[in-house]
Order: C-alpha cells, then structure tokens, then sequence
C-alpha cells in the first residue's frame, strides 16, 4: 500500500518546512513536532522518507556505510573497494517500550567467552544511519534513551560499551520526535537538544478540516490512486530538496548575519550557544531551500522561529514561544548603525510596568500574587497566587520497588549499582561477566574443553541485579477549605506544592491533585506525568467554606485504588496538605480518623499548614493516624532542613 503523500496534507505549512530544512542539512539536530492527538504529525514524518534522494551503500553492510568514503571503523569493514548499491532513505520507528539493547545493539557474550571474537548485533542507530529515525510520543520515553539518541545524532556516532569490549560505528541521521504535551513534557536539557520545534494544532476551518476528511476517505478507499493524483507533485517537491541538498555546501554565511543571529539569540536570553549554532544552520538550509547563494534577515527570521521557542523555558511550567514583535527588533537593532548609540533599555527589554503584570496562566495579578476577584457561590475566595518555587526536600516511598524508572525511591532496574544476580530463569538486564564464568567452569570437562577458552552454553549466562531509582505517583491531597484562605496561607501552601511539583517533573513522577472544601472533594487533576498541568489547576484553585477532611482523604483513597489497578509498578505517595482541622458534616472528626484507616500502608506526608500562637496540633495528630511523616509547612524547603539540622546539632548539614 503506497503511504499518504507529503503534499497531499492539508495545512502544516511550519511543520512542513522543518522537516523538508532538517532533511536538507542533518547537522541542524532534528525536529521535536508538539500538539495534540490526531493532527497527521505521524503521517507527515512518514511520508517524508518517500522524498528523499536514494543512498548508495556497500553490499552486505550492516550499518550501511558508503562506498564512496566508508567508515574505517565500520565492524563490518574494510570497505575499500567493495561494490555497492543504491536503496530507499529508511524509516526506522522506534517504539516507546524499546530496551537499550535493542536501540544501540549488544554484543554476544557467550561467542565472545567461547571463541574470543566480538560479535555485535546492531540496534536502531545502526539501522537508521543516513536515514531517518522516528520517535512517536518521544515525551514517554526514557530519559536514559532520548539522550543516547540525542548523543548519537549530535556526535554521528553509537558506541556500545559491555563487559570491557567496546564497539562503534556511524550513525548519522534526522531525529524526528513528536509528542503531545498533555502527555508530559521533556525535560528542559533533552528538549534543547532537538534542533527545531514545532507546534501543530488542528484547523478550527470548517473548510478545512472538511478538505482533511475528503482526502483521507479518498486515501483509504483507493490508496494507489489516490497517491498516484499526487505524484507530480511528490516528484517536483523531491527534486527541489535534491537541488538544496547540492547548493548546501556553497551557501555563504556572511559576519553580518553571525551578528543578527547572535543578537537574536542573545534578545531572547537562551542559555548556551546551541541555539546560535542551530539557527545559523537552519538558516543557511532555508537559504539553500529557496535557492540563494547567501543568507539573508528573512532566513535568519525563519530559522530563529523554528530554533529558539522550546529554549526560551525557564522553568518546565513555562509554555513555549517567541514573541515576533521581539524578533523583528532584534534583528533590526542588528543592522549597521553609523549613527550615536542609543542609551535606552537593550534588545528584548520588557516595557515599562505599572505594578500589574500576568502569572503563567495569563492571569491579571498585582505583583503580590493576588489575582482579580474570582468570586462565587458558598463563601468561595478569590484564587491567591504562588511564589517563586524553592528546592524541596526529597521524600521517598519505603521499601524497593520495580517501577518505571526514575529519581525518586529505591528499585530494581535495568541500570545503576550491581548488587547481585538474578536467578537463572530471568534472562533479562546486563550480563554479569563473573556470574556467567562461574556457571560455566564446573562443565568444562563435560563438553570436552582441552584447550584454551572457555565454553559458554545458553544457560550458563548469568544476568545482574542492578538497584536503581524509580518514579513514584504523587498524588496531592489539598485543603482549599476557608481556614486555609485565611491569613493568606495559601499563597504559602501553593508554593511550597508548586516546589513539590517542581521535584516531581525532575524526578520523573506521576502526580495527580485531589482538593477538598464545602462540603465535598473532587479529583482536581487525574493522575498524569504532565506536571505543568497540575501546576496550572493549582495556580487556579480557589478557596472557602468548610473544611471536608474525610470527603478529602476518602477521594484521595479511591484514586489510589484506580491507579493500582492501571499502574501496579507505580508505587504512590500521598502529600496532604492541611491544618488538620474537620469541620464539614456530622462527627467530622471521627469520620476523618475512619478515612485515614483507608490509607493504611500507603507512605504519606503530611504538610501541616497551622499557623498563629495557640496551635491544636491536629495534622500532627493526622499524620499519626495515617502513619505519615509530620512536616511544617516551613520546613518543607531543603534550605530550611539544612537549617533546622545546624541549629539542632551545631553541625555544618
């Protein structure tokens, strides 16, 4: 079945140009394509293959070297000389659940105990050199794999590295990812390492989107003819990308340019010289693309809007984007300028602020946090806005667990410290070189070894035991009752959970947000890995009325036994965030005590929120109940630990 032609997507047009610019020039480091579910972002990447020039490679080469320069390290090499033929440009997919062996090869340890030689099977790198590699939802992947992919398409190489035998070769090609961000974002140091990023969202024309569902009924109904309608166009729009690829190498980049990109970059504050050296890349490509000799300000505006958006972060709650206003000026302040140099604010500088400014939801706030009247029914309160996130303490799920990895709580992993060896009916993980020889020896005069080496049978390979760490389910259990609102304290309470959730994207966790005021609780927030997300409910979250606490603890239960069931590895923790005080129903209290019963095994915390003199001391008495670890709302910054530890002990922490 012919796949869906590249021209034949309606709309795209950013999309389409950083896919067709990052096969024009490799070196640019990719595409990371961001936007929701169903916007044909698989469908392009796939259909870009098909427009590519043909590769020659020698014959038999397993990592696909060329003829006409072949790597000298190549493991399949020398090539000198050796005949070759011309293939497709590969796709190669490369599935989320894929293990480390499977995407950059492994050696065979029983050949290589047994008969001395290294026997390397290759991976995805292998196969994908001088080709295209694509990562559908790239945002759940492990982070251990994105950058091993990342690395391998910035330095061109894969090395594989088991048990003291090391192996490289090529691998040069185009990163495509795609994601969709309410899956969870990347995090900040894999994302800058994507050359170019582009957002996609589906048209909101009714035109439009008529045209999309036209010509995909037409595709599946009669996938040959409807490819074969497109194929003049297929021909043209590869020919032209042929045509860039031989001008590439002659585009000039002159010092006038290198200075608008610099100062573009330098406007826009992004950290490093990445950028700089990806859109001066990106933007001799798009001269290319359109057939000039030299770049020029309108390529430079083209590359920087596909190179800088995803490095303008921050933070992870920050949301992507350039503002164009900002750009033109940038590049205008670039241009030579014979005349007196102006005194005023620099490139990029904000304009002046009457005390009023807008939080990351776009929310109108005084500076203060406090945000305009959001009034309600049922003594609902205005929302109060966070602070600055802090370090947070690290609080850890009890025991070791099995679960995805990640940077919180001990587990058994696929990496980290070797602490033992699995038994021998698991045959999964790294090979332990010790174990397998042990296995091995007491049978060598059974299989009539009488020389040097040693034979190795299937079964005697020994795989090791390795403790790492895991990402956990933070579920947050929050009180937005109205003695929570008073004295402010929410503004607190949300920073210092804002800090928490800062510490789960780092650590690559579940959260999820339960909240509970009046006279009810609701599950503000199903449990996601998109963080920012959770940040943003909480950013929005009103307080008032009375205070729900078994309503709250019961919800926070229930969700938990939800996500055992779709996600047993998943081992949680609870942060309830409280005073401590019951006041909504009949024996609140009492009822509350019953609900923490509900909780019983679960490792919790409890954030005890009480201020003022007279104290009652009641989330402390919660925490008791549910067998959780007390923690003043100010102590829930690292700083204020280390503090707490030298003022008690007179030690440096």
């Amino acid at each position: 079945m012919k796949p869906y032609p590249f021209t034949a997507v309606v709309g795209m047009p950013e999309l389409r140009l950083a896919l067709v610019l990052s096969a024009i020039s490799p070196a640019i480091g990719g595409v990371l394509v961001r936007g929701e579910k169903g916007t044909a972002k698989s469908t392009m990447v796939r259909a870009l293959a098909g427009l590519l020039p043909y590769v020659d490679v020698v014959d038999g080469c397993r990592f696909s070297c060329d003829p006409a320069a072949p790597d000298p390290a190549c493991p399949d090499g020398p090539h000198d000389g050796a005949p070759g033929h011309r293939r497709p440009v590969r796709l190669v997919e490369l599935p989320v659940g894929a293990a480390e062996d499977r995407v950059v090869g492994s050696l065979d340890l029983e050949r290589a105990l047994s008969e001395g030689v290294t026997d390397y099977q290759p991976g995805l790198l292998a196969a994908a050199h001088r080709g295209l590699l694509y990562v559908d939802e790239v945002n759940l992947l492990h982070d251990h794999l994105v950058d091993t992919l990342l690395d391998a398409a910035a330095m061109g190489r894969a090395t594989v590295e088991r048990e003291g035998v090391s192996v490289s070769h090529a691998a040069r090609f185009v990163l495509i990812g795609t994601m969709n961000p309410e899956e969870g974002e990347l995090r900040p140091q894999l994302l800058d390492r994507f050359g170019l990023t582009v957002e996609v969202a589906s048209s909101r024309d009714p035109e439009q989107r008529a045209e999309v569902v036209r010509r995909r009924l037409a595709y599946d109904a009669d996938p040959d003819s409807f490819a074969a309608q497109y194929l003049d166009a297929e021909v043209t729009l590869a020919a032209e990308i042929e045509g860039a690829q031989r001008l590439l190498p002659e585009v000039k980049l002159p010092d006038e340019a290198l200075r608008q990109i610099a100062e573009v970059c330098a406007s826009f504050e992004v950290d490093g010289m990445r950028a700089d050296i990806v859109t001066a890349r990106a933007a001799v490509a798009h001269a290319a693309w359109a057939g000039r000799a030299e770049v020029t300000t309108e390529d430079i505006r083209v590359a920087a809007r596909l190179a800088l958006p995803h490095r303008r972060r921050r933070n992870p709650f920050d949301a992507p984007g350039i503002s164009e206003e900002q750009l033109d000026q940038a590049l205008q302040d670039a241009q030579p300028d014979p005349g007196p140099e102006d005194d005023g604010p620099g490139p990029g500088s904000p304009p002046p602020s009457d005390g009023e400014h807008t939080d990351r939801n776009g929310q109108h706030s005084d500076g203060n946090g406090q945000h305009g009247d959001r009034s309600g029914q049922h003594g609902e309160q205005r929302a109060v806005g966070s602070g600055e996130a802090f370090r947070a303490r690290v609080f850890r799920v009890k025991g070791t667990g099995e679960g995805d990895r990640g940077r919180r709580s001990r587990a058994i992993t696929d990496s980290g410290r070797t602490i033992g060896v699995q038994p021998a009916s698991v045959r999964e993980g790294r090979p332990h070189l010790v174990a397998t020889v042990r296995a091995a020896a007491p049978h060598q005069k059974v299989r009539g070894r009488n020389g040097a080496g040693l034979k190795v049978a299937a079964r005697d390979v020994r795989f090791a035991r390795r403790e790492g760490r895991e990402g956990n389910l933070v579920l947050f259990c929050v009180d937005a009752s109205g003695s929570m609102g008073a004295r402010q304290r929410m503004r607190e309470v949300k920073t210092a959970v804002l800090s928490l959730l800062l510490d789960a994207y780092q650590r690559r966790d579940k959260v999820g947000l339960v909240t509970f005021r009046g006279d009810a609780a609701e599950l503000a927030l199903p449990p996601t890995i998109s963080v920012d997300a959770a940040a943003s409910r909480l950013e929005s979250l009103p307080t008032g009325g009375r205070t729900p606490l078994a309503e709250g603890l019961v919800e926070a239960a229930r969700v938990l036994r939800v996500e055992e069931i779709r996600d047993p590895r998943r081992r949680p923790l609870l942060v309830v965030v409280t005073d401590g005080r019951a006041t909504s129903g009949e024996d609140a209290v009492g009822r509350a005590r019953t609900a923490a019963g509900l909780l019983t095994g679960v490792t919790s915390v409890v954030m005890d929120c009480e201020s003022g003199k007279m104290r009652l001391g009641l989330a402390a008495e919660l925490a008791g109940h549910l067998g959780a670890e007390h923690v003043p709302l100010a102590e829930v910054a690292a700083d204020a630990l280390a503090g707490a530890v030298r003022a008690r002990t007179g030690k440096v922490a």
